[in-house]
């Protein structure tokens, strides 16, 4: 007898299936390839074809399996024709019409099973289990130079872009200025987490593979893919291109903890439709200076753990990248400022602002803010 199914995420549901299947005789299982996967579901499988079949077949109530060589939701028709089953079993809500009279062309009993757990155990779904899964794929904050990776800004001075890699400890709003739409692309990618690979080539895939050459218009910065994919905290050097001439990361982790301890986030309200944060814009040579010398002395003072030189330069910054985007000051976002502001050293807004969080640089991390986790190099 033979049954068919993607089984990604293998889980006891489909053993409980096989087991049942298995009183009908010999079972053969087909197996849809990574290729019909992506066609039906359009995302990547969580296993490989390879790992899939090497599973399936360990799986003592099955005979044999094999990868079905077909396509679509009827990819195992050639697999049939080869093994020429007396029975097809199929779920009951893996059950359609089309597989009835295929069956039936072809003389094979067709046969529906209820889905149903073996003794003590809780029903389960590949749906299922994946709706209760999360993303493990990081979250980018921007701290100083940021802008800098665009390079209408950068030709007038080049400069370094400062940002960390974060932990996914919440899930951030979208449109939050956490890079949440260049860590949608990257989910399309990788849907649950970075593979273990040099981060830098990660990134470089990611900025790719989000700023189609196809597309015209908006380039995504390459910080946003950049402050995702490299752990720690990272600068990058931008001279007139949309990618960084240099990088550099720090992975101290003294460095890391402190920044931590001083470093947290408080939400506002998600980054309006049809806010542009470029509308009279103001970028010459003197501001964009200021925002580059900023991000410098940021990053010195971080090494260095020096408090109050970091929060004077995290402010400096910001301060400088609103000279040039005065409308990242969207209507409310001042009232959020006035309301932390004397609780806290530093602030600017994540990302290109507009909205979404305040970045706070504080002595101690308030009970009422969101703390950060920065992304070691060893938890890929």
């Amino acid at each position: 007898m033979f049954v068919s199914g993607c089984y990604d995420m293998l889980h006891s549901g489909h053993v409980a299936f096989f087991k049942e299947a298995s009183r009908y005789g010999d079972l053969y299982v087909g197996i849809g390839s990574d290729a019909t996967i992506q066609e039906l579901k359009n995302r990547k499988t969580v296993y490989s074809e390879k790992e899939r079949l090497y599973m399936v077949r360990a799986i003592r109530y099955v005979t044999d399996a094999c990868i079905n060589p077909g396509s679509g939701m009827m990819d195992f028709v050639e697999t049939v024709d080869r093994i020429k089953p007396d029975i097809f079993v199929v779920n009951s809500d893996g059950g359609s019409d089309t597989k009835r009279r295929f069956c039936q062309e072809r003389g094979i009993e067709y046969i529906e099973l209820e889905r149903t757990p073996d003794a003590g155990l809780e029903a389960r779904s590949t749906t299922s289990l994946r709706s209760g899964v999360k993303s493990r794929l990081p979250y980018r904050l921007d701290l100083a130079g940021t802008w800098i990776d665009q390079p209408y800004v950068s030709r007038y001075e080049a400069g370094w872009a400062l940002t960390i890699s974060l932990e996914p400890t919440v899930e951030f709003m979208e449109r939050g200025g956490m890079s949440t739409s260049t860590r949608n692309s990257a989910r399309r990618i990788w849907p649950y987490e970075l593979p273990a690979y040099n981060e830098e080539m990660l990134a470089r895939l990611l900025f790719c593979f989000e700023n189609d050459p196809e597309k015209e218009g908006y380039v995504s910065g390459a910080q946003d893919a950049i402050g995702i994919c490299m752990s720690g905290l990272t600068r990058h050097y931008y001279d007139g291109h949309y990618w960084p001439s240099r990088i550099e990361s720090c992975h101290d982790e003294e460095v890391l903890r402190w920044l931590e301890s001083h470093l947290c986030l408080v939400p506002m309200f998600p980054r309006r439709e049809g806010c542009s944060v470029v509308e009279n814009r103001d970028v010459v040579p003197e501001k964009v200076a200021r925002l580059t010398g900023a991000a410098e002395r940021c990053w010195q003072a971080i090494l260095a753990r020096e408090l109050s030189a970091f929060a004077r330069a995290y402010r400096d910054s910001f301060e400088a990248q609103i000279a040039m985007f005065p409308a990242m000051m969207q209507p409310g976002v001042e009232e959020f400022i006035d309301r932390w502001s004397s609780r806290a050293l530093a602030w600017k807004m994540s990302g290109a602002g507009g909205g979404g969080y305040l970045a706070l640089v504080v002595d101690a991390i308030p009970s009422d803010a969101i703390p950060i986790r920065i992304r070691r190099k060893d938890s890929l």
